[in-house]
């Protein structure tokens, strides 16, 4: 494989665990294309900045562009999300075409515009951002949850489709890692740990997932779950409505 110089895009890497990720990234030697929202979004150290919004059909040139003349773009990944709340008897249809347009839509623009610059003999990779609910899903937060169902589709989809080119496509699920919008410190403190190891997951752990899969060169059309076994016990809401 050839592992010459090399540039990863991150989407939503402004923020959370999309800053960490694209940080760890620059420490382990990539050129780091860090994708932001809004122009005064701040990006790690040593990134290069593009700013673009996702739910625009240009999103994927805009952000390709920023790269143009890097190192070729070996790492894609889609960690930005909509995340809002609606459910059913609170279903609203313009929430549902916004959390697609954002966690779906721009995924597979994004991965199309990866995989016509790849280059033949080269490894690449497309890394899906999920959500540990995915694996024992209630029903708050319907538009997202189904925009994440819809991108773990896709994950398998890509990668049977760009097997043939040496492009890679992975998920990563992780449960709750940071406080959500909305949701209480006291809440946040206490269901941080919910599950049966007693561990919460971190940032750092869905950075030792990206760099796993960047090796894993025989690996793809899989998902990793993070969840500390969460699933073996289900909340049947979503974390932050649930009591101590």
């Amino acid at each position: 494989m050839n592992e010459g110089p090399r540039t990863a895009i991150v989407t939503g890497a402004g923020k959370r665990v999309g800053a960490v990720l694209a940080a760890a990234l620059v420490e382990d030697g990539w050129t780091v294309v860090a994708h932001v929202h809004h122009a005064d979004d701040s990006v790690p150290e040593g990134a290069v900045k593009v700013v673009a919004a996702l739910a625009d059909l240009a999103c994927a040139h805009t952000i390709f562009e920023a790269a143009r003349e890097l190192p070729p773009v070996r790492l894609l990944i889609n960690n930005a999300a909509r995340f809002a709340h609606d459910a059913l008897g609170d279903f609203n249809p313009d929430e549902l075409d916004a959390h697609v347009a954002v966690n779906v839509r721009a995924p597979i623009l994004l991965t199309e515009a990866f995989a016509r610059q790849h280059r033949a003999g080269d490894d690449g990779i497309v890394i899906n951002l999920l959500d540990s609910k995915l694996i024992a899903p209630n029903p708050d937060f319907l538009s997202y949850t189904l925009s994440k169902q819809a991108l773990a589709g896709f994950t398998e989809l890509a990668a049977r489709a760009l097997a043939p080119k040496g492009i890679r496509v992975n998920g990563i699920a992780p449960a709750l890692m940071l406080r959500s919008t909305g949701q209480s410190a006291e809440n946040f403190a206490i269901m941080h740990a919910r599950n049966p190891l007693r561990r919460g997951v971190e940032p750092q752990d869905v950075v030792a997932a990206v760099r796993y899969f960047a090796q894993a060169w025989a690996v793809t059309g899989e998902v990793l779950v993070i969840d500390g076994g969460q699933r073996f016990d289900p909340p049947s809401r979503d974390v932050q409505f649930l009591e101590e």
